[in-house]
């Protein structure tokens, strides 16, 4: 996964890097902005709130509060918005975070957002918030080695390590890394961030512990490497059916709505007739998919109708592991689809259990596991 990762850490904008300079003392609570609030006139505004309702808001929330779904971070509370400057914003969006739930956007990687549907909707963001105030760089450097120590005492819990998303903001992500500026890095852990569970650290640690916890981090930073552009969009017009001549599965579903991974893969190597969707953007289905999945996003089912309604088995997966999945057997079983189920642990757990899997990624060793602590 490292090398892909810093293929794409070379198409970030670097927001800048640098050390920080005294702590101001934290600020008082800030009412999180609602990003609905607002009345809507400008039709930039207009389109980027409805892309992002499409696109988001099934993690984010249709207000972009967060914590709807897989941990998705707030892009609402204030002292994001104060720091966060558009490239950052734009960079997220386009790149996503490999390896995790947060697909990449952008076109020119599968995705389904030009620059400038990404940019209306960081207008939408932005609306009825407070405008980007660059963080004030800093000074010093910091000891990555006491930062460390820090780090596994103070921060570990929630943001994991260099290699495993918990339920915050991975911050040992390549991507993440590469777009965020030790100034912002600072600044979020001295003010924190409103409404959410990050609280604010500059009145609980020095300025010189600060420091370490930022060259910490910055420690994990991978250097860009070159690589091509992977394909722009999955084959719309292959197989749909798997196995179109071998028996049904014998499946029990759990809830009446889950199948277990090892039962899925039992049917798959045993040659069972089934249909499999990916249901995350096709950026993730173009870096890693189960062999033989089709790609239908979440957010557009216009092409549910190739699946056939005959009783087939069809099986859907995503990161989450079961959101994305599930909007599409439920519409599956709106439109009359008996023998719908969703991937019950979601296609990272598949693709670490060394189940088959295809795409730009696959020969990478699989992320760990991002789901530690989650409770779906």
């Amino acid at each position: 996964m490292r090398a892909v990762l810093a293929s794409l850490v070379s198409l970030v904008v670097a927001c800048g890097s640098s050390s920080s300079a005294p702590n101001p003392p934290p600020p008082p609570p800030v009412a999180v902005q609602d990003a609905g609030a607002a009345v809507v006139t400008d039709p930039r505004i207009a389109r980027g709130g409805a892309a992002f309702v499409k696109y988001c808001a099934l993690c984010h929330g249709e207000a972009a509060q967060g914590y709807v779904a897989d941990h998705a971070p707030s892009l609402r509370s204030p002292t994001f918005l104060e720091s966060a400057d558009d490239t950052f914003l734009a960079r997220s969006i386009a790149l996503g975070r490999p390896s995790t739930p947060m697909a990449a956007y952008a076109k020119e990687l599968g995705g389904p957002l030009s620059d400038a549907d990404i940019a209306d909707m960081i207008a939408w963001i932005r609306h009825g918030g407070p405008t980007h105030r660059p963080p004030p760089p800093s000074t010093g450097k910091g000891d990555a080695a006491a930062g460390a120590a820090l780090y596994a005492t103070t921060c570990q819990s929630c943001h994991g390590d260099r290699a495993t998303r918990l339920t915050a903001v991975q911050l040992g992500h390549p991507v993440f890394l590469a777009l965020a500026s030790d100034a912002f890095i600072r600044d979020a852990i001295v003010r924190g961030r409103p409404g959410t569970p990050m609280e604010a650290y500059g009145g609980k640690l020095t300025a010189t512990q600060i420091d370490d916890l930022v060259a910490h981090l910055r420690s994990w930073a991978e250097k860009p490497t070159t690589a091509p552009p992977p394909p722009v969009a999955p084959p719309a017009d292959g197989p749909v059916v798997i196995n179109p001549r071998g028996k049904a599965p014998q499946w029990k579903l759990k809830d009446g709505r889950f199948v277990a991974a090892a039962d899925v893969k039992a049917a798959y190597v045993g040659k069972r007739k089934m249909v499999i969707v990916d249901a995350r953007p096709p950026s993730d289905w173009l870096t890693l998919r189960i062999p033989g999945a089709i790609s239908i996003p979440h957010y557009d089912v216009s092409t549910l109708d190739r699946i056939p309604n005959d009783g087939t088995w069809v099986v859907a997966y995503c990161a989450c592991p079961h959101h994305a999945s599930g909007v599409i057997v439920d519409e599956l079983r709106k439109r009359g689809y008996k023998n719908t189920a969703v991937l019950d642990e979601g296609i990272l757990f598949w693709h670490r259990q060394g189940y088959p899997v295809e795409g730009s990624n696959a020969a990478l060793p699989p992320a760990a596991d991002p789901h530690a602590g989650h409770k779906h």
